[in-house]
């Protein structure tokens, strides 16, 4: 088993990603919703890469959890750190999928990087963007990322790096 720690935030629950997840993760990703991060998909495809997801963990140490309310363990999101092999950097991302415009992508975004500064000891995390999704632009900005020059992914193709403040500017 991976041991995947349980992080709480004064709303939230950041948990390990169970099979049970699958049909709302599932009904994400066959909404245009997850246009910005490769849906649509169907719901084979979508166990396939929660187990992914999963898999993270234990080659890189660290990875995204689901996203629950503390008070409901139904799942709303998938949020944390992500670094696969054609990525630049280490990423902290986000996908809300029920509750969205309450700001807990905001509040599970700055938990993952909490944990990647404060566990991990990380100095530096980005956020990699697909262009035109103005809604993670504004988690991004809001949590104080700043713009930085594109990067060209081989598949996805340009995407906006947002910089988040390091820990010492954090503290």
């Amino acid at each position: 088993m991976i041991d995947i720690p349980n992080i709480n935030t004064d709303r939230l629950t950041l948990r390990a990603p169970r099979a049970e997840d699958v049909p709302a993760f599932a009904a994400f990703y066959a909404s245009d919703a997850a246009r910005f991060v490769g849906g649509p998909m169907t719901e084979a495809e979508t166990w396939r890469y929660l187990c992914q997801v999963i898999g993270h963990w234990g080659m890189r140490g660290y990875g995204r959890w689901i996203v629950t309310l503390r008070d409901d363990d139904a799942p709303i999101g998938l949020v944390g750190l992500h670094n696969p092999l054609d990525w630049p950097e280490a990423e902290v991302g986000w996908y809300i999928w029920s509750g969205t415009g309450k700001g807990y992508a905001v509040e599970a975004g700055k938990a993952a990087r909490a944990h990647a500064y404060d566990t991990l000891g990380w100095t530096t995390v980005v956020s990699m963007i697909a262009h035109g999704n103005d809604a993670s632009v504004g988690v991004a900005t809001s949590m104080g990322a700043q713009r930085e020059e594109d990067y060209q992914h081989p598949v996805y193709g340009a995407m906006g790096v947002y910089r988040h403040p390091g820990p010492e500017a954090l503290a």
